[in-house]
């Protein structure tokens, strides 16, 4: 008999307006013990509402299950199960490990204290040996320093390291199923390596199965014994990895595999340099003494020069904290810094409003940088009023109609307001309010990392598309190599504030020269 099987799954979602939407419908998984199940799909396709029926974590009575619906995990079905049974199932014989971990951890309390909450929850441990349990699994999720991370709260860890605190907290009670929704999303390639090798040891060393949710089908090949492809709420595909990879039946399927394949196809450039940077440095104060004076400093950009020509993408790619985005931002006077930068051969002191309406940026977070108190019309021809005061109303709205086209969304989202819309929605209308002002440069900082593969490629496709049309040049920052790849003609490879490495995409990806290009190229093919 199977550790978990689900069987007819159907999940109702009932709104406010007394409508309904079917967001899982009829769905049939199997994990056996010691599986690794891979579950992929993009946004919205019900990969996670699937998860979180199996440990009833869905906002009942909202949501709803047919009376077909049934998992069953150890001869006892989980649908209907109270609370107080539950309790007893849930992160003790299954764990859970949440997509956003600065979102799941407690920002109010030390991470030592947040592991041992399980602890003492599920065993009857003395303090001190749950103190002890509590190192031993910081220790197996490879947290360097762990006696002093048990004393650090959650802002005080990297994205990696939080994502290995949620590894140590699920595996706290040693269960037999092991859910990961999407754990390694947003993190750099090289961590994503890392926590991908953590789980497969850890797998190995505790005999537990895997549930391992995410939307990168090639992730997801990598380590899962089968995958179950969903789309709208349905399996359209379950297979082996080596079948649904080598020989996938759906379209759908093929999509997804497409989409992950990028192909860097450049067009020719011209040589006429637009932006040039010299000598650039950025440095941060650390610790200052009594008197205010700076006595320990950060370098986070380390004297980096580069050119950029018109027509040309200049890919910058590094993991977090490398000083991409403090770079792209000091080309922007976002931020203070040294050294000299041109524009069109014309140097750039500190007058923003000379150069922004040639110079534009594009924010890693479409949410959050879109004004939730404006709507999309208004987000976009905002800098229209600053940069071209003698447009009046009627041709401003052409404007804004025109390049709303260009992004290829329809004039209808003009009276609507940013939370109305998917990520990739959000991404187009952020690009769509630089490229309003006709510029020449367009910095774009990770501008797919949070976006589903397919939406990815749509994406960059489009970046593709506009820089044919318009001539543009991109500065485009990245930890994903394959995007990178599939934009740039030329690439900076950054770490700790310097570029360790540079060149033609051809010659970094085929004749890599650094040990850390290296990783970075080996980590993105999964």
């Amino acid at each position: 008999m199977s550790l978990l099987e689900i069987k007819h799954l159907s999940v109702t979602f009932n709104s406010r307006e007394n409508t309904k939407f079917q967001a899982v419908k009829d769905i049939n998984l199997k994990l056996e013990q010691g599986e690794i199940l891979g579950i992929v799909g993009e946004s919205g396709s019900g990969k996670s509402v699937t998860a979180l029926s199996v440990l009833g974590l869905l906002p009942y009575p909202k949501a709803e299950h047919t009376a077909n619906s049934s998992i069953i995990f150890e001869n006892q079905e989980l649908i209907g199960l109270n609370d107080k049974k539950f309790q007893t199932i849930r992160g003790n014989k299954i764990a859970f490990i949440f997509q956003e971990p600065m979102s799941s951890l407690n920002p109010l309390h030390k991470i030592g204290k947040q592991i041992s909450e399980s602890l003492k929850l599920h065993q009857n441990l003395s303090n001190d040996e749950i103190k002890k349990r509590t190192l031993e699994l910081l220790e197996a999720v490879k947290i360097p320093n762990p006696e002093e991370k048990m004393n650090a709260y959650p802002f005080e860890l990297s994205g990696g390291q939080r994502q290995r605190v949620m590894i140590a907290m699920a595996i706290a009670n040693n269960p037999q199923i092991l859910i990961a929704d999407e754990p390694t999303t947003a993190l750099d390639v090289t961590i994503q390596e890392q926590i991908i090798d953590l789980l497969m040891e850890l797998k190995q060393k505790l005999g537990m199965a895997i549930i391992f949710i995410s939307h990168n089908l090639r992730l997801v090949h990598k380590i899962a014994d089968n995958i179950a492809v969903m789309y709208q709420g349905k399996i359209v595909e379950y297979g082996t990895s080596e079948q649904i990879f080598n020989n996938p039946h759906h379209n759908y399927t093929k999509k997804l595999i497409s989409s992950n394949s990028l192909l860097n196809l450049q067009d020719k450039i011209n040589t006429n340099v637009i932006l040039k940077a010299e000598n650039i440095s950025v440095t941060f104060p650390l610790k200052k003494n009594i008197w205010g004076r700076v006595i320990k400093e950060l370098k986070a950009v380390d004297n980096i020069s580069l050119n950029l020509n018109q027509g040309e993408t200049l890919g910058i790619v590094g993991e977090s904290g490398s000083g991409k985005t403090t770079l792209a931002m000091s080309i922007v006077n976002l931020i203070k810094h040294s050294g000299e930068i041109y524009i069109k051969n014309n140097e750039i002191f500190n007058e923003v409003n000379y150069f922004t309406k040639d110079l534009q940026f594009v924010f890693q977070d479409p949410y959050n940088s879109l004004n939730p108190r404006m709507n999309i019309s208004q987000i976009i021809g905002e800098g229209l009023t600053v940069h071209y005061p003698q447009l009046d109303k009627s041709e401003s709205l052409e404007r804004i109609k025109q390049i709303v086209r260009e992004v290829e969304l329809d004039e209808s989202i003009l009276n609507k307001y940013p939370h109305e819309f998917s990520g990739g929605q959000r991404q187009r209308i952020a690009l769509a309010r630089a490229l309003v002002l006709n510029p020449k440069i367009v910095i774009l900082d990770e501008p797919t990392s949070a976006l589903d593969v397919t939406v990815q490629a749509q994406v960059i496709m489009l970046l593709k598309q506009l820089q044919r049309k318009y001539g543009l040049s991109y500065i485009f920052i990245s930890h994903d190599m394959n995007a990178v790849r599939a934009m740039s003609h030329q690439i900076l490879v950054m770490k700790d504030g310097k570029v360790i490495e540079s060149g033609s995409t051809e010659n970094i990806f085929n004749n890599p020269q650094h040990t850390y290009t290296k990783q970075l190229i080996r980590a993105s093919i999964l």
